[in-house]
């Protein structure tokens, strides 16, 4: 039995808005298909947020799955600064 190639598995997150709008990431497609919906953890102001992202369309680019998700802000942590006021 041979190894499934490994641009056969591994599709493209495009994240188009929220805290991580513009960024990219390589995941893994979970019994062949693209994941419905992700979290991803990143820092905002120096402390971990957990931010939720929704599935919206797919396209081919040079052979490769890549996927657009949006922001869902409200399940996700909310991303306002919290700075003490002077």
């Amino acid at each position: 039995m041979t190894a499934p190639d490994s641009d056969s598995v591994v599709y493209i997150a495009e994240f188009l808005d929220g805290p991580l709008e513009g960024q990219t990431d390589s995941r893994v497609l979970v019994r062949g298909a693209a994941e419905p919906r992700i979290s991803m953890v990143a820092a905002v102001d120096g402390m971990e947020s957990l931010f939720w992202y929704d599935k919206g369309d797919q396209r081919d680019v040079q052979g490769r799955l890549h996927v657009r998700y949006s922001f869902d802000p409200g399940d996700s942590d909310p991303v306002e600064s919290n700075h003490e006021q002077d």
